[in-house]
């Protein structure tokens, strides 16, 4: 089985926490210059700059794939992936729906610039994107898997944001395909950390908010570039594995 190096947590200018430099061109040019094989648009709550970066990273070798990191009533961020952009829209149709009715402060919380397919900027969403949704961790769990995509509790290492952090726990019976670490840890610390991690496969995303955050952590050994063979990879089925940090990554069984 081939090896495949990915970033599977970036942003884009969307997100108002992001620098306005993380524009789908040179996402996919920062890609390509780390040598990534698959990178992961999430930007907080929305999949609106999804295909402008789908669209930039055609010819490139570069698979993209469409997803968010949502933020649940917990105030739990959790990185959900899909292979397809109508999957994702479907999502952030659910999610826009769980979010209050509260309008963006730019001076506050920073712009979130919407973009073309072309990448051209084509306006800026209104709605604030940086809070709470009413999901609960488990239902949006629940929602993503009826939706055939991914889920994925966001740097659980970090003392704000985090599952860890909101509940001070992993819910046992929280249906979930891997844990995401920061660029602060690596496996092994992790889960001299945090016992309870043995328990879970561990992915290691930069969360780039810049340019200069994307990182080359996690590599997958699986037959083809998606989110079926990710899952596979995060359960170490047959072949398959994740390395972090040149780390094993994969709770086997």
């Amino acid at each position: 089985m081939p090896f495949f190096s990915a970033d599977l947590h970036i942003h884009t200018c969307l997100s108002p926490c992001a620098d306005l430099e993380m524009l789908p061109e040179l996402i996919v040019r920062r890609a390509r210059e780390l040598g990534l094989q698959m990178i992961a648009v999430t930007d907080h709550n929305s999949a609106e700059n999804a295909a402008s970066v789908i669209s930039a990273a055609q010819g490139s070798g570069i698979t993209v794939f469409s997803g968010m990191e949502v933020q649940t009533r917990e105030e739990v961020h959790v990185i959900t992936l899909f292979d397809t952009l109508e999957q994702a829209l479907a999502w952030q149709e659910q999610v826009y729906a769980a979010l209050p009715s509260l309008e963006n402060k730019e001076s506050v919380f920073g712009e979130q610039l919407v973009l073309d397919s072309e990448g051209k900027p084509a306006g800026y969403l209104e709605r604030l994107l940086v809070t709470s949704t009413s999901f609960s961790v488990e239902d949006a769990a629940r929602r993503v898997a009826e939706l055939g995509g991914l889920f994925i509790p966001a740097h659980v290492d970090r003392p704000v944001f985090s599952i860890i952090a909101a509940l001070g726990f992993i819910p046992a019976n929280l249906k979930l395909d891997g844990v995401e670490i920061s660029h602060n840890t690596n496996p092994v610390a992790a889960r001299e950390r945090f016992p309870q991690l043995e328990q879970y496969s561990l992915v290691g995303s930069s969360d780039a908010h810049r340019l200069k955050d994307m990182r080359r952590r996690t590599t997958l050994k699986m037959e083809a570039p998606t989110i079926q063979e990710i899952a596979l990879a995060l359960r170490g089925e047959e072949e398959r594995g994740v390395w972090v940090d040149g780390h094993e990554s994969v709770k086997r069984c």
